[in-house]
């Protein structure tokens, strides 16, 4: 996993903390962080199909909803703010029935309040699987 240094000390923490999650489940494994732009990949096997045998379009979000949720805490100070799901959509462009998925997000906002963040997913042959925005709202941790 290539780490940005600015961002170490954050993620560092975040992983020393984290407890296991729907990422374990799925098999999400991260690729680069940093403020501007994180990488993780998903496999598309038994975990991740829907009915048809093809990835879930769920299984996509989740995937998005991760790269997008670790990006806005790399940009707030961790220690006092949280940086929150507010809001996601996807567009699933192209069905995927083995392999790897590849999720970017990069920054279309980050503000004091709020983050806007896109997120494309592709296969293993760089072809476009799913966009993705999603908004976080920056909040107080208590």
């Amino acid at each position: 996993m290539q780490v940005d240094e600015n961002v170490r000390e954050a993620v560092d923490k975040l992983f020393e903390s984290a407890v296991p999650n729907i990422s374990d489940v799925l098999g999400i494994t991260f690729e680069l962080l940093s403020r501007d732009e994180v990488v993780a990949t998903m496999p598309v096997d038994g975990r991740t199909h829907q009915p048809f045998g093809i990835l879930h379009g769920g299984a996509s979000v989740v995937l998005a909803e991760t790269v997008c949720s670790v990006a806005g805490y790399l940009n707030v100070d961790y220690k006092t703010q949280a940086a929150v799901g507010l809001e996601i959509n996807a567009n699933h462009v192209r069905p995927v029935r083995s392999g790897i998925v590849r999720a970017t997000a990069r920054p279309l906002h980050k503000g004091a309040s709020t983050q806007l963040w896109d997120i494309r997913i592709t296969d293993e042959r760089g072809r476009l699987v799913c966009v993705s925005r999603c908004t976080l709202a920056v909040i107080k941790k208590k």
